[in-house]
């Protein structure tokens, strides 16, 4: 077990005296706030936050995550409030011990939703302070390392959780010494059996390839010397989380996995990188298509590395992995490797841009949650950018993004800026205009065309990759008919209050301000909301809203308030596919639940019984001038003739209508029946072309399906 002592000698190497001395400090403060808990396992809970800040030591993290990491359980597990840790340690670490404090236990109705709004929470303090993450992430490699006192399924509800979103995280900033741990245990706990089986054979295969990966470390070895290159070969072994998942995806046995030999080529500088790639190239033939530079086009989470393949003695494949040394503790430490190299006080740009990098993925982070609906929309959004398995594509003017794989064209337009993705109307891929739901390949040029007043298609939600288009197109879309529904509430609301003879601004805002209150709604935009959305009655909020004198009154006719439909409304009016009115028909409304107003031809059958409620329906006219175009059936019975149906297709397109769908049934040999749906513009466009269908000889029959 550690000591307090054991951690000071280890921080000696990278830390002053008078910091260590506050670091002693807070181990002491936190021991005697802990006094007399313990852990599952029965030690003295103060084993777990020396633990955390051992690991963190490791990373050589600075004193202020140190002495937040000794005293992380401080404010949950004992009577010690954040005020008093600032008072005795300063803001900085309080913020910090705040932020990784076990997060408040508040009642959701599921595991699911606690875990989502825990996940929130912490990103808000991540975008804080970046190192909260970091104490957070040690603090849970401790909890996996000591998980044998808890219960089964505790231990697999925890390391399920571990490699759902912790080693993920790990993954994202960087930091390979912890992820490779934290899903090794989590193999260890959520597979017991096939993690004890992997290993055995593991450990019985070592012995037999011991010579061959000393052959061919050797023969490496002795090339790079001969070209005159300062680097080190070493072997190196997949974890076994990454071994099983080979072979349940790839279907492979172990021995084709193990078959597999793996080096790792460590150089003094970028240029050596290149060099020594030429001269294991020499040594082993090259696989083709194998090669890839995360030097030039480092990976999202600031990875650099050569990676190639070639064929060894007998074409068994040689992974060969070439970097610097900084890029090695880079690989290792990741966004840490900001504190490593601060503390000893070298200029490391390659340090810095990580820790950058892993701001911005914050940054990115907090805008979605500001998006998200509910917790749980937020970390449905988050995971598919947790497991990237990054492209680089270019913009016109040169510049590299990074996006998983399988992203679209309107997964580059978010990417780029959400106000580009939501005016985005077409793309050029390799300055070919391509549709947008095409999957983006690595090394193209993508440029987006965007259109003023254009606005996200919901549709996108069904191709769309990344978390943050996904979240922007939702939000959008809420935030859109939000205004819609607040809008034809509002109409609905003044067509009620005229059958009264009262106008909505009449009312007084005390008058409101109590309906509210009554209702149990925040505001008046609510209010409107909910009208416009069909959950409240327009008629039922008119009534309540005025006098007794003013509803004495009863009005001579209804007709004359009939609410106008210009075609623009958006997505809280919609037209019925039962009957597809059209301008020009007669309307009636029907107000369905959640759904605004569904607008029906005034005859419809669907409306016969409910026609008269004034709770359910309401009367519409059409503008004088509407905008859009208006989906309509025709049948069409017509002589079986070569070219029938192109022509009948070439006629509706001249008439400046849109074919949407045709399908045939046949009836006899001779005669066919058609039906066509097409958008038009009124019913006076759709009486054109119904004329000009039947001026065509073989059409004998045209009428339009109610």
């Amino acid at each position: 077990m550690n000591t307090i002592e054991d951690l000071c000698d280890r921080l000696k190497g990278y830390l002053p005296a008078d910091e260590i001395q506050q670091v002693r400090r807070a181990y002491y403060y936190a021991e005697q706030a802990h006094d007399g808990q313990r852990r599952s396992s029965g030690e003295p809970y103060v084993t777990h936050p020396l633990a955390v800040a051992t690991i963190l030591a490791n990373l050589h993290l600075d004193h202020q995550a140190l002495m937040a990491a000794l005293l992380h359980d401080v404010i949950e597990d004992t009577g010690v409030g954040k005020e008093a840790v600032a008072r005795q340690f300063g803001e900085p670490v309080a913020e910090l011990v705040d932020g990784v404090s076990k997060l408040t236990q508040i009642k959701f109705e599921s595991k699911a939703e606690a875990q989502a709004e825990n996940f929130r929470k912490m990103v808000l303090a991540m975008a804080e302070d970046i190192r909260v993450i970091i104490v957070k992430l040690a603090d849970r490699l401790h909890n996996m390392r000591t998980l044998g006192a808890l219960r089964r399924d505790k231990k697999r509800r925890i390391a399920k959780e571990t490699l759902d979103i912790y080693a993920p995280i790990a993954n994202r900033l960087g930091i390979n010494t912890l992820r490779l741990e934290l899903e090794d245990l989590s193999f260890q706990a959520i597979y017991p059996m096939r993690y004890e089986r992997l290993r055995k054979a593991v450990l019985s295969v070592r012995g037999h390839r011991k010579e061959v990966v000393k052959k061919i470390q050797h023969r490496l070895q002795e090339r790079l010397e001969m070209e005159g290159l300062q680097g080190r070969v070493i072997g190196r072994e997949k974890n076994l989380l990454s071994l099983y998942r080979k072979m349940k995806h790839q279907r492979k046995s172990f021995s084709e996995i193990m078959d597999v030999y793996a080096f790792r080529v460590l150089t003094e500088s970028v240029d050596d990188c290149y060099r020594a790639l030429g001269t294991v190239h020499n040594t082993y033939k090259p696989v083709p298509g194998r090669f890839k530079d995360y030097v030039a086009i480092p990976k999202a989470n600031g990875y650099q590395s050569l990676h190639t393949t070639l064929f060894g003695l007998s074409g068994m494949p040689i992974e060969v992995q070439i970097r610097t040394r900084e890029m090695e503790a880079m690989a290792n430490n990741g966004v840490a490797a900001h504190w490593l190299y601060k503390a000893g006080q070298t200029d490391r740009p390659i340090a810095e841009g990580s820790h950058a990098r892993a701001r911005q993925w914050v940054k990115g982070l907090l805008e979605m949650q500001q998006r998200a609906g509910d917790s749980l929309e937020f970390i449905e959004h988050v995971k598919v950018d947790l497991f990237p398995d990054e492209i680089y594509v270019f913009t016109p003017s040169g510049e590299i993004m990074e996006l998983p794989k399988g992203s679209t064209p309107v997964d580059f337009a978010y990417a780029v800026h959400t106000d580009v993705g939501n005016a985005c109307v077409a793309c050029r891929i390799d300055r070919k205009l391509a549709p947008l739901s095409a999957s983006i390949q690595s090394g193209q040029t993508v440029e987006i065309i965007t259109a003023p007043g254009a606005r996200p298609n919901l549709a996108w939600l069904s191709f769309v990759t990344t978390g943050k288009a996904r979240s922007a197109i939702r939000h959008y879309i809420k935030q859109q008919q939000r205004s819609d529904s607040e809008a034809l509430g509002k109409r609905l609301l003044e067509k009620a209050l005229a059958q009264f003879e009262v106008r909505l601004e009449d009312l007084t805002d005390d008058r409101m301000a109590l309906l509210l209150q009554e209702m149990e709604v925040n505001s008046q935009e609510e209010l409107l909301e909910a009208i416009g959305l069909g959950k409240r009655m327009a008629y039922m909020v008119a009534r309540r809203l005025l006098d007794h004198d003013t509803l004495e009154r009863v009005p001579e006719t209804l007709a004359e308030g009939n609410m106008i439909i210009h075609g623009t409304e958006g997505m809280v009016v919609s037209f019925a596919r039962c009957c597809r009115p059209i301008p020009g028909d007669s309307i009636l409304g029907h107000i369905s639940f959640g759904n605004g107003i569904v607008v029906h031809r005034y005859n419809c059958k669907n409306l016969q019984d409910i026609r008269d409620n004034p709770d359910k329906c309401v009367g519409l006219n059409w503008a004088e001038v509407t905008e859009g175009e208006f989906s309509v059936n025709l049948k069409l019975e017509i002589e079986d003739q070569r070219g029938i149906i192109a022509r009948i297709a070439t006629l509706i397109t001249e008439m400046d209508a849109n074919l949407e769908r045709i399908s045939v049934d046949e009836r006899d040999a001779k005669l066919s029946t058609l039906t066509l749906e097409l958008s038009v513009k009124n019913r006076v466009h759709l009486a054109r072309i119904m004329k000009k269908l039947r001026l065509i000889p073989e059409v004998s029959r045209v009428v339009r399906l109610r």
